[in-house]
């Protein structure tokens, strides 16, 4: 009897472990449903985005009880990851806390640690990203406008410290600013006069901080035909216009609009007292740079025309591209299809905001964000996937850069005779080099000339001598390389074999 006792209390815990192992995996299973749904909300569908907010929604509800701290990590994971869907996440939220008051203030509880660590970690973009996520929430009555005008007065305070590096003031004004575009209508209308206050003292400093900078961070001498702005000066320029324009924009989706009905009905939360943390030393923050400029609307004659340089939606469409770039630049393919995909690319001449960006990048001072080769593996596999417009831009692009060489960073005109050599090398070294003809009429010191000359010592490299004189009109004789000739030291018959060996006498 005990034998068999001891055999059945064995199969029991054997059958325990067996139901706990299933639990656990039926669980995990629930999870990564809930991380997919979570995930791929708002993306491409057969049906709305609000349809798929509705019915995610009611599933993420039912499973709050079981799952909650999940839910809570995977959406404040994809506010920080994925911004370009942030009004899709934060509408997402609001319907969550108009159904359940706890959870969306156990979520604001969640960003606002999630916004402290990044900033005491360093971690900037994520630290910007989540301010936005928090501020869009104002507009989904998840949090009071007042209690969010007061973490933005205290980040504003950050630039009156003393002894402090400019690079940090900065920062926070900027994060503020790059802010503004997702909840300065709302503010506006609720709070015009703290709004304003705001403004004013951001105003203040951007007036008496020094930029002493900005001429070491230009890609061009000259401001002609398009002002070099420095960034803070051009981020505040767009605000600017955007308060003449009442705060309308006309690029940021905004879903959480249909949802109004439900939405102000919920009660509201108050963000906690938020301090940034003191500067120390072991600090890096983000340079400043220069706004690059390659187009206005002029140069696109067909189709949408490119918004202005001081309107808002340049500076969101290229934040936006930016961090397609940042995302997918490890795979070439991946990021020329991403860049291709912009989802509002029937608004604007698409073709002509990706080339002027990744310029932007490649020619970034004082050194690009990636190797020059990555920039140009992403343009030729642009070309390869809209060969019937983006070869035509990128042509004129290169035109204008040619044209303008004259007043180019030194760095910059190394950094286009890398590029442009290496796209030659991938399309059969193909370009209508008679339409620069009058270049061959300056001085061989000139930029022009010199930029020829080193694009064809580049393309030496990349081919041989011979296919650079086919490829080339016999008017730029002069500019090619003379035909490299192999020296072998040792065929030298004159040398004697005192030169080739080693003196081992004794001294």
């Amino acid at each position: 009897m005990s034998r068999r006792r001891a055999h059945d209390t064995e199969d029991e815990g054997y059958d325990h472990r067996r139901n706990k192992r299933r639990r656990v995996s039926e669980n995990q299973e629930i999870e990564d449903r809930l991380e997919s749904l979570i995930l791929r909300v708002g993306e491409r569908s057969t049906s709305s985005v609000e349809s798929n907010l509705e019915g995610l929604v009611s599933v993420l509800e039912a499973d709050l009880g079981t799952f909650r701290l999940k839910i809570l990590r995977i959406l404040s994971d994809c506010a920080v990851r994925m911004p370009e869907k942030c009004t899709v996440y934060t509408t997402l939220v609001g319907l969550l806390n108009a159904k359940n008051y706890k959870f969306g203030g156990e979520f604001v509880d969640h960003m606002v640690k999630t916004f402290k660590e990044s900033l005491k970690l360093c971690r900037w973009d994520a630290a910007r990203y989540s301010l936005r996520f928090l501020a869009d929430l104002v507009n989904c009555h998840v949090i009071s406008a007042t209690s969010l005008l007061q973490l933005l007065d205290t980040m504003i305070d950050v630039s009156n410290e003393d002894t402090v590096p400019q690079v940090r003031r900065d920062w926070f004004v900027f994060a503020v600013l790059s802010t503004l575009p997702w909840v300065g209508r709302d503010l506006y209308e609720k709070k015009e006069s703290a709004l304003e206050s705001l403004l004013l003292r951001i105003e203040v400093y951007l007036n008496k901080r020094s930029k002493k900078h900005h001429n070491a961070l230009r890609v061009w001498s000259s401001d002609a035909p398009h002002p070099q702005e420095e960034y803070l000066d051009c981020l505040w320029a767009q605000i600017r216009k955007l308060r003449q324009d009442n705060w309308a924009e006309k690029h940021i989706p905004r879903p959480y609009l249909v949802f109004d009905s439900i939405l102000c009905e919920a009660l509201q939360h108050n963000l906690p007292q938020i301090t940034p943390p003191p500067h120390h030393d072991s600090f890096e923050y983000p340079m400043p740079w220069v706004v690059y400029r390659m187009f206005d609307y002029t140069d696109c004659p067909d189709g949408p025309n490119l918004p202005g340089a001081h309107s808002i939606e340049r500076f969101l469409i290229e934040e936006h591209l930016h961090h397609i770039i940042e995302t997918h630049h490890h795979e070439r393919k991946d990021c020329a299809a991403q860049l291709l995909n912009f989802p509002f690319k029937h608004k604007i001449p698409l073709e002509y905001c990706i080339v002027e960006m990744i310029f932007a990048e490649l020619f970034h001072m004082p050194t690009p964000r990636y190797l020059d080769i990555c920039y140009g593996s992403i343009l030729i596999e642009l070309c390869k996937l809209q060969p019937g417009t983006l070869p035509q831009v990128l042509a004129q692009a290169t035109e204008i850069l040619f044209m303008r060489i004259d007043s180019m960073n030194t760095s910059c005109f190394d950094r286009f005779v890398n590029w442009f050599s290496y796209h030659l090398s991938n399309f059969k070294f193909t370009w209508s080099w008679d339409e620069w003809d009058s270049c061959l009429l300056l001085d061989a010191e000139h930029p022009r000339p010199k930029f020829i000359q080193e694009v064809l010592q580049k393309c030496l490299r990349l081919s041989y001598h011979q296919r650079i004189t086919e490829m080339m009109p016999t008017t730029y004789a002069k500019l090619i390389p003379v035909t490299p000739v192999p020296n072998y030291k040792y065929s030298n018959e004159e040398a004697g074999v005192q030169d080739l060996g080693f003196d081992v006498s004794p001294s």
